[in-house]
């Protein structure tokens, strides 16, 4: 499984990482912000099996990632792991093509469980 991960801080995609290596070896890739990820999402030919992408980060934040993404790409599953809680954002983010949403901070077992609900969804539909 390929993994993009998108966070401007490291430590965020080091937990992130540890987490997800519960569901096996997944092949992560690592961003910094929006630009460093559409640069990941264009030097990976067959695409990733998931993306987890943080909101607030410099240069280009997750939300205007996740809407350039999906002008190209409208099937990778993309889960946005934010501080941002209301409402109206995560309505927001869902318009936007996001596929699932955790809040920071979250515990590892919502993590794997909004990741394994995302996939068991994602690949249902693409069955």
């Amino acid at each position: 499984m390929k993994i993009l991960m998108v966070d401007d801080s490291r430590t965020m995609r080091n937990i992130q990482k540890n987490v997800l290596k519960t569901l096996g070896d997944p092949a992560c890739t690592e961003a910094g912000d929006g630009l460093e990820a559409l640069t990941c999402v264009a030097s990976q030919p067959n695409g990733f099996d998931l993306m987890l992408v943080d909101w607030n980060m410099p240069n280009m934040d997750g939300l205007t990632f996740v809407k350039r993404l999906r002008e190209k790409d409208k099937t990778t599953p993309v889960i946005m792991v934010t501080t941002e809680a209301e409402k109206s954002r995560i309505i927001e983010a869902i318009k936007a093509g996001v596929n699932n949403y955790v809040i920071k901070p979250f515990t590892p077992d919502s993590l794997l469980e909004r990741v394994k609900q995302t996939l068991a969804k994602c690949n249902s539909v693409a069955a």
